[in-house]
């Protein structure tokens, strides 16, 4: 019998290292937009397993309205201004979405479950309340996937056009940590289990993929932080990377 997935405990109660910086954060959100909603914080620091100066913080902010282009700029600046001021973290990742798409049917599947499942509010009304526990289904796999070639694309792009050394281990770093995940996502359906780490989502990937093993570990080696030559990660991107793609119309073709 399929069973309802774990959500995390709200209001959050944080590792006191990461409080600072996530107080910190909000602060200057709340204070600085007014079309802000709320916020959630996802990954390790919401999963209570964030290590000191290893560790980056992702933050879902939702908004009423579409940020301006002077409210970007903020944005960049806050982030930017917190990350040096915190140490404790090593970049902070925005996802800003719209309340109206957050809450919208037709989303369900992707930003119901990532506010569910994947996140805890720590400011503002917390939308996770309007939902439900999902199950296991391809149809959150396929959705938390849906730009997935337009993600690998700029990707591609960024890695070939950076020369800073700094901004190309991070894109890797990026990349690697979104083909894990996606892999993850073409057996979620099947393992109908949560995975809330890179480890626990490549553990369940190569449950059933045995053979892409060598490729998880090379993903694995761009998320250390290692340098790798450009025209290996682009092998990475183009090869894997198109198989991950094709693996999800294959089984949409036999799913629907």
């Amino acid at each position: 019998m399929t069973r309802a997935l774990p959500a995390f405990a709200s209001p959050p109660s944080l590792q006191p290292a990461f409080d600072a910086v996530v107080d910190e954060l909000v602060y200057q959100l709340k204070h600085c937009f007014s079309g802000l909603h709320s916020l959630y914080i996802a990954g390790s620091v919401a999963r209570l397993e964030a290590l000191l100066g290893r560790s980056d913080l992702n933050v879902t902010m939702v908004v009423s309205k579409p940020l301006e282009v002077s409210e970007q700029a903020i944005l960049t600046s806050i982030t930017s201004r917190v990350e040096s001021q915190y140490p404790q973290v090593t970049a902070i990742n925005m996802t800003i979405i719209l309340k109206r798409e957050a809450l919208d049917i037709a989303m369900i599947f992707k930003w119901g479950f990532w506010l569910k499942h994947c996140c805890t509010c720590v400011y503002g009304d917390d939308l996770s309340s309007r939902f439900g526990c999902f199950e296991p289904s391809w149809d959150i796999g396929k959705a938390m996937n849906d730009d997935l070639v337009d993600q690998l694309n700029d990707y591609r792009r960024k890695i070939m056009a950076t020369r800073v050394v700094s901004h190309y281990l991070g894109f890797c770093q990026e990349v690697a940590k979104k083909m894990i995940w996606s892999c993850y996502s073409l057996v979620f359906h099947r393992s109908g289990k949560l995975a809330l780490s890179l480890d626990q989502a490549a553990q369940q990937f190569l449950l059933y993929y045995p053979q892409h093993e060598v490729s998880i570990e090379r993903l694995f080696l761009l998320v250390s932080g290692q340098q790798v030559p450009k025209k290996a990660v682009l092998f990475m991107i183009n090869g894997f990377g198109q198989w991950i793609v094709s693996e999800f119309d294959k089984i949409e073709r036999k799913i629907g």
